[in-house]
């Protein structure tokens, strides 16, 4: 095998075997992004010295009997974290300089178990998008077909996962930003609960909705980096106080006696043939495991992706009001105050990101902020009321992640509303707050990959990861390989 191929349990296998080093794992890896990055774009920033350097030190820590799972093991990270010392871009220009003073508590957790960080991965700029396709430093290409997009936002964390460019990778999850590149890259992408892991020194894009979360090869490992990650942070005021569980050991099991919820509005007409046949099959495999399927009801499902563009760009008016040329990032040249500040902006930001701004800072604004904001934030609660009731009934749901599999590069750049919609299945749990993840569950006749969503009730990540594992051992979805 491959070592690159390798998921984060067979390759700390390997390393507490002596079989490999991390520096052998590390330098295997660099090599490979350095073969395929040309074809990809998954990488903003590749960050070879250090790696090799935090490589010899994890060595050190496993010869001397102190490793974790996670010690000399090769990740990336979505460029939406902020990393002390290295260049923090979110793919934007308006950020092409910023280095920043220190670092997202995620990274902080699996820097301090020994991982090793590769670089920082491509997205759309500011996390705004749903295709990759509005970074400021290119697109990234899907591994299975380069003329398709990876997914977005989190397109270059789940694209060199599939690309074996990185064992595993942290992205962020506004509305779908993990899951939706996940199910087209064929990985696994697990969305939290808000306020499981802290956002300190993430990004902001829209700080009631924003999530991180891991993207892995298997479900397993989705579990090992859970783990490191999740838990109480005093330094987020949205972190939650509640212990976190060996979601590794929560894995086995099985799914006999679960009750899995079919809600009848993401089962529509407009599905995908291929995604529609998918999601039949992934259900009769439940079936045969023994879990009992109920149909349920979300009905305020339609209101989501408009309730979310919303709530999503209003937030996202107010946090990126900072950018403004003045403390850091990019400052252009202007003869006074306001000028700079119009012309710092204007250069910055993309369209796709200046389209939000405007929305947001429309929608908060005098006469219109109780017609559209607050009325929006009133159907948000009527949403996460249907999962509060729906969850009564079952112990977790299952839907399809995308209407589609991965849509050609360009078809839908021009058309906005389009490509929100690609987001149906996912809004809805972030503006409930809860947690879902997206594992593969089949490919279309294209040859593309096609993601299986379980949804869980608030703080029941265990659950979701247990069905999906048990689906996962039942199933050969995973263990397919893009070819580059």
């Amino acid at each position: 095998m491959n070592i690159f191929d390798m998921t984060i349990h067979e390759l700390h296998g390997a390393l507490k075997g002596k079989q490999l080093s991390s520096l052998e794992a590390t330098t295997a890896l660099l090599k490979r992004i350095e073969s395929v990055e040309p074809q990809i774009g998954s990488f903003i920033t590749v960050t070879a010295e250090q790696a090799l350097a935090a490589a010899r030190s994890a060595d050190q820590r496993i010869a001397r009997g102190e490793g974790t799972p996670l010690t000399g093991i090769p990740l990336a990270l979505k460029d939406i974290f902020l990393t002390e010392g290295v260049r923090t871009t979110c793919g934007s220009r308006i950020l092409s300089n910023f280095i920043p003073p220190y670092s997202a508590a995620s990274w902080e957790k699996l820097r301090d178990q020994g991982a090793v960080l590769l670089g920082k991965l491509n997205q759309d700029e500011f996390a705004m998008g749903s295709s990759n396709e509005s970074s400021a430093y290119g697109i990234t290409r899907n591994p299975w077909d380069t003329s398709r997009i990876p997914g977005g936002s989190s397109g270059g964390s789940a694209a060199a996962v599939a690309a074996g460019q990185a064992i595993a990778t942290l992205g962020t999850d506004t509305g779908g930003s993990i899951r939706q590149p996940a199910s087209h890259c064929g990985c696994v992408g697990l969305k939290p609960t808000y306020g499981r892991v802290s956002r300190y020194g993430v990004i902001a894009y829209a700080s009631s909705l924003d999530q991180v979360g891991p993207l892995t090869r298997d479900v397993a490992d989705c579990a090992l980096m859970l783990e490191a990650v999740a838990g109480y942070d005093p330094k987020d005021s949205t972190s939650v106080d509640t212990p976190v569980p060996d979601y590794s050991a929560a894995l086995t099991g099985g799914v006999k006696g679960l009750r899995i919820g079919l809600p009848k509005e993401y089962f529509i007409d407009g599905l995908d043939p291929d995604v529609q046949k998918a999601m039949t099959a992934a259900i009769d495999t439940f079936r045969r495991l023994g879990a009992e399927f109920v149909d349920i009801s979300l009905p305020h499902t339609d209101y989501a992706v408009a309730t979310y563009y919303l709530i999503a760009t209003a937030e996202a008016s107010s946090n990126l009001a900072r950018y403004d040329g003045v403390r850091f990032g990019h400052r252009a040249q202007a003869d006074n105050l306001l000028d700079m500040y119009t012309k710092s902006r204007s250069e910055g930001f993309g369209t796709e990101v200046k389209r939000r701004i405007m929305l947001g800072t429309y929608a908060l604004s005098s006469g219109y902020y109780d017609a559209y904001y607050v009325k929006a934030q009133k159907v948000r609660t009527l949403i996460m009321n249907d999962f509060i009731s729906a969850f009564t009934g079952v112990d977790v749901m299952l839907t399809p992640v995308a209407p589609t599999p991965a849509f050609k590069i360009g078809e839908k750049i021009n058309d906005p509303l389009q490509m929100y919609l690609s987001d149906i299945f996912t809004i809805p749990v972030n503006l409930a707050g809860t947690c879902a993840m997206s594992l593969p569950a089949g490919f279309s006749a294209e040859g593309l990959p096609i993601g299986l969503q379980l949804i869980g009730k608030p703080f029941g990540e265990e659950t979701i990861l247990r069905a999906g594992y048990a689906f996962e051992q039942a199933t050969e979805w995973h263990t397919r390989k893009a070819t580059l």
